[in-house]
């Protein structure tokens, strides 16, 4: 990411120097400038009930952990809908196992905001406490993009398994969690380190059209994850210890609820504290956020709890700030360790616009939500977005639009059940008359002539997030960028 701290991100200047994919500098870390004010504050002298701590401490510690911790909060949440509570509707299976979504995403499913409705899903939890799993890919076309993206607790991409970084020849990864040093058996391609016990791994498919779905299930059907002990034909280790799982913050409760903090310190417990970030796990355990001990947030002193609070609104601030002035530039918000940074404002914002985006190199996803004049999207209105001639977007594998009403950001229903256009869709997309490419953004059809380019809109708010899968540098240098979304004159 560009110029920001190397250890803490909670830093108390603007930072960074403008890019191409930016619109406004990106502020990393905590900021002083913040601008809530709490009328009830507490004085920075006022005892929280833990000795050696002042309200005005406990705040930006509060806050730390809220930036901190909003990845491995909502990480969670995906994480017992997918594979803990099996009553609930969006269950796939336990964990160490890949469930497979032979089908694109529809507005039914709202297990996690901006889901991708182009490529077919294949979803794990790795659970690595005991020992290492062994992800074994199938090989296929060379033309066909595929990616199985591995990404930490903290929602780090740290690793990758697909198309453009392994190829499409197949082979045996092992996945191996922070605490493991034994031995790597023969038949594996590559071993792959987790600074986490537990692993969110999000596959996607290509699918090329709807001809093709019985060639994605074949390819879905081949991922295969198993422990490494059944790999290598070993005993397998002792059984990790029972795990309490608690239930996660509701999601539309996870930026005002007290619990967060809870939830907080009984994650931590799978996350060994990083070399860089032994001083931050210190301050929150001098407010009691302990790994894996609980946090009773309905008990503790009403001085630390009106401390939480604060420090929670604080850094909801800053996240809904940055979100701001990133004008839906979002691409360097994700990534591994090595390209963050440690900017925890960084993080915590990229969760909050969509967990699970891909780091940049594997893809971009540029968010219009406002048109030519800075106005923000509304179905009220029609609009156009128009590629000049010979100016599709340049990538490797394959682009896409995908239209999300707000502000759920989930897909919405429509009367012809489009919820994009992409890519594949070009050979029955009407071209214009000099070769250009006119898309139609509406809520109403834009009449039988031009249905074949309309990307249906809600009645109400929206955004439009583009997909940019594998981009050639083109788009990564920013030599090309997306067009605007037009209003229509009425």
């Amino acid at each position: 990411m560009r110029d920001r701290q190397s250890s803490t991100g909670f830093s108390s200047a603007l930072r960074g120097k403008p890019a191409r994919w930016f619109a406004a500098t990106l502020l990393a870390g905590g900021l002083a400038g913040c601008s809530f004010t709490s009328p009830d504050e507490a004085t920075g002298s006022q005892s929280v009930g833990i000795q050696g701590v002042t309200g005005q401490q406990a705040r930006s510690i509060a806050r730390e952990a809220y930036l901190y911790g909003t990845p491995m909060v909502a990480s969670y949440q995906t994480m017992y809908a997918f594979s803990i509570d099996k009553s609930n509707p969006q269950y796939k299976g336990p964990p160490n196992t890949v469930n497979n979504i032979a089908r694109v995403f529809t507005p039914e499913d709202t297990a996690f905001v901006t889901p991708n409705a182009d490529t077919p899903y294949s979803f794990a939890i790795l659970d690595l406490r005991a020992e290492p799993v062994v992800i074994s890919v199938p090989p296929m076309e060379k033309h066909r993009y595929f990616v199985l993206q591995l990404m930490d607790l903290y929602t780090y991409n740290f690793a990758y398994i697909g198309s453009r970084t392994t190829g499409n020849g197949g082979g045996n990864f092992l996945i191996a969690g922070p605490r493991w040093k034994g031995s790597v058996p023969n038949g594996i391609t590559k071993v792959i380190k987790s600074e986490t016990e537990l692993v969110n791994m999000v596959g996607r498919t290509q699918l090329f059209n709807a001809a093709d779905l019985e060639n994605v299930k074949r390819i879905q059907a081949r991922y295969k994850i198993q422990p490494l002990s059944a790999f290598a034909k070993r005993p397998a280790p002792p059984a990790p210890p029972a795990v309490d799982w608690i239930p996660p913050v509701p999601p539309g409760e996870i930026r005002t609820s007290l619990e967060f903090y809870n939830q907080l310190a009984f994650l931590l417990q799978f996350a060994p504290t990083h070399p860089t970030e032994k001083w931050l796990r210190e301050r929150f355990a001098s407010i009691g956020l302990k790994p894996g001990q609980p946090f009773p947030v309905d008990t503790v002193n009403p001085a630390l709890r009106r401390a939480l609070q604060e420090g929670m609104h604080s850094a909801q601030n800053d996240i809904d700030k940055n979100r701001t002035a990133l004008a839906g530039k979002t691409d360097t918000l994700f990534g591994d360790r090595n390209t963050l940074k440690n900017d925890y404002l960084s993080r915590a914002t990229g969760t909050q616009v969509g967990i699970g985006a891909n780091s940049r190199d594997e893809a971009l996803y540029p968010v219009l939500e406002k048109d030519s004049r800075g106005q923000e999207l509304d179905g009220k209105y029609a609009y156009t977005l128009r590629f000049a001639p010979r100016s599709l977007p340049p990538v490797n594998a394959f682009w896409s639009m995908t239209m999300y009403r707000l502000p759920e950001q989930l897909l919405t229903p429509n009367p012809i059940n489009r919820y994009l256009i992409n890519s594949p869709m070009l050979p029955s997309l009407k071209k214009d008359a000099d070769g250009g490419l006119t898309l139609y953004i509406q809520a109403q059809s834009p009449g039988k002539a031009k249905e074949s380019n309309w990307l249906p809109a809600p009645q109400g708010p929206f955004m439009v997030t583009m997909r940019y899968y594998w981009p050639k540098p083109a788009l990564l240098e920013g030599k090309w960028e997306s067009p605007e979304i037009q209003r229509v004159a009425q």
